[in-house]
């Protein structure tokens, strides 16, 4: 695969609604772009430190150990439902409901299925130096992608006169984004039970 190639796959998989953008837009749109620069660095880091043993050894980690992957998937099932049903909760409690920090980030990024995807199939290559250039264009794409979610949710809460003037719309907001990851949650979870 082409650097290039390479590049497209990575960033038609980020772009996709999951649960780490999710978070990134919801965090956005209750307090705006200054929360979402904050949080990139745990979005980068929980990817990290989930595809870089995957590209480098996962492919016979998994031959190993087939259980491995069900499990993953089962606890990315697990968490996403969690923050749903948290995120929900936060709705009427308003957006101190649920703090999106950089330790949620974090976790939900680790177990973000897309990360498989990454470590597996995108980033694994036939030389060291391939494997660099592919893990840099990754970290770049990761760092755009979640600015473009999260400057998407900041939209919202600027266009809502911020976070007081934002309270309903953000509470609107909230109950979609515990919609989607629900969805998600049940779509891993019978993703992972059938095989």
């Amino acid at each position: 695969m082409t650097l290039a190639a390479f590049s497209l796959a990575v960033l038609a998989l980020l772009l996709a609604p999951g649960p780490t953008n999710t978070l990134m837009a919801v965090a956005g749109a209750s307090h705006g772009l200054a929360r979402v620069l904050r949080l990139v660095p745990a979005e980068l880091a929980g990817y990290l430190l989930t595809v870089v043993p995957l590209a480098l050894a996962g492919a016979g980690l998994m031959a190993r150990a087939p259980g491995a992957a069900l499990l993953l998937k089962l606890a990315a099932a697990l968490w996403v439902m969690v923050l749903a049903v948290r995120l929900w909760r936060s709705a009427a409690a308003g957006a101190e409901g649920f703090a999106i920090g950089a330790g949620r980030i974090f976790v939900t990024t680790a177990l973000n299925p897309k990360a498989l995807i990454f470590g597996l199939v995108l980033l694994p290559a036939p030389s060291p130096a391939e494997i660099a250039a592919r893990l840099l264009v990754f970290c770049a794409l990761v760092v755009a992608v979640a600015l473009l979610w999260g400057g998407f949710g900041a939209l919202s809460h600027a266009r809502a006169g911020g976070a007081r003037a934002g309270g309903a719309r953000a509470g609107g907001l909230r109950r979609i984004a515990s919609g989607w990851l629900a969805l998600v949650s049940v779509s891993l979870l019978l993703g992972a039970l059938r095989g």
